[in-house]
């Protein structure tokens, strides 16, 4: 096999984190000089710029992607006694901020190709007390958001985007984030862009979307006249700032997350058509941004460390399914959930790797489906 596979004298490629540059300081720096740290011009400018890629629609910065889903759900009413139909396969994100509005999250499947909510795993589970659908743009493909929509529609309930994963991503050449009443966006430092922490809530329309300043910033828009009970869940304008610098770059980042998944594809299209392992699938409507690049493997286990080995290090994005954590433990029949968190793994995708990383990438994955780690700490 190629000297690439070489882990002792080859930098380990990193499997994702931040990537900040001397923008992202010159603009904490002007914060810091400027003496306004908390919820001043950098977010709100933060929040214009952002709309631009929501079809205009009003954003609202808050401190992180679970406050964005939490906060929207409020604002559009969820509540106690209702009912939000979430995935099981996502981060316990999604369905714990419907649980903290009062409200239960009804677990359902997701369909295998593309790890999003299944529609017709929604329109079975709809019942009298929903009154919301969530899906979820899982590793930033677009959920099925035509058929997702015309349920909701179909049914009168709301549909609320957790878009924590898929800046930028389209569908049906429409900017995910503008589909439902609320959409929630993550900026957590493993995202495809970063606010150092934080999140954002685009909304439809201008009431929703004071009502989530409201709900932000203590129940309150004009100091001390508190309108309703609310939180502290700003975002500083250090925060912001970051994440106006990183918003100017994020095309260029997701161009070269999607050049690299192609690359990817065609690099592992042998494995693939063998059946060794499974590549991602792109739903004909969709415009994915690739927030994690992620394969099926059966032996997933005895791979991943043969990869850790060779210096590839991977994700397992998810492998406990939120109805079996602890938090909720659940017995439900979701097959194609158990089976999708029981194979996944992602591999590096993004836009810091070169060329000589994404050959290593392919080489390392191909050297260890083919002869996996069949015990810790020694290769077959």
């Amino acid at each position: 096999m190629s000297s690439r596979l070489d882990a002792a004298t080859r930098p380990v490629i990193r499997a994702a984190g931040p990537t900040i540059g001397d923008e992202e300081r010159a603009a904490v720096e002007r914060v810091l000089a400027s003496g306004m740290l908390a919820q001043g011009p950098e977010v709100a400018a933060f929040e214009s710029e952002f709309a631009e890629h929501v079809g205009g629609r009003t954003c609202v910065a808050v401190n992180s992607g679970t406050s964005a889903l939490l906060l929207g759900l409020l604002a559009i009413g969820v509540g106690a006694g209702d009912e939000v139909i979430v995935p099981s396969f996502s981060f316990a994100a999604t369905a714990n901020a419907v649980a903290l509005t009062g409200a239960r999250p009804v677990f359902v499947d997701i369909e295998p190709d593309h790890f999003c909510l299944d529609p017709d795993a929604v329109r079975a589970a709809v019942g009298p007390r929903t009154v919301a659908i969530m899906p979820v743009h899982l590793y930033g493909h677009p959920a099925a958001m035509e058929e997702l929509g015309a349920i909701a529609a179909t049914n009168g309930l709301a549909l609320v985007e957790d878009a924590a994963q898929a800046h930028l991503a389209t569908y049906g050449g429409r900017a995910v984030g503008t589909f439902g009443s609320v959409a929630a966006f993550s900026f957590y430092p493993t995202k495809n862009m970063t606010t150092g922490e934080g999140g954002l809530v685009a909304c439809a329309d201008e009431e929703t979307a004071r009502r989530v300043r409201l709900l932000r910033n203590q129940g309150m828009e004009r100091r001390y006249a508190n309108e309703i009970v609310g939180y502290n869940a700003r975002m500083t304008d250090l925060h912001a700032a970051i994440g106006r610098a990183q918003l100017v770059k994020l095309p260029d980042w997701t161009a070269r997350r999607r050049r690299h998944a192609g690359q990817l594809d065609e690099a592992l299209r042998t494995l693939d058509d063998a059946g060794r392992l499974t590549t991602p699938r792109v739903a004909t409507a969709a415009a994915p941004v690739w927030h994690q690049y992620t394969v099926r493997v059966p032996e997933r286990a005895a791979v991943a460390a043969r990869l850790e080995e060779l210096g590839v290090p991977t994700g397992i994005y998810y492998p406990t399914p939120i109805h079996r954590l602890p938090a909720y433990d659940l017995e439900l029949d979701l097959p194609q959930t158990a089976r999708a968190a029981a194979e996944v793994l992602s591999l590096p995708v993004h836009p810091g790797l070169s060329d000589d990383d994404l050959h290593r990438v392919a080489d390392a994955v191909t050297t260890a489906v083919v002869n996996p780690l069949i015990e810790p700490g020694r290769a077959s």
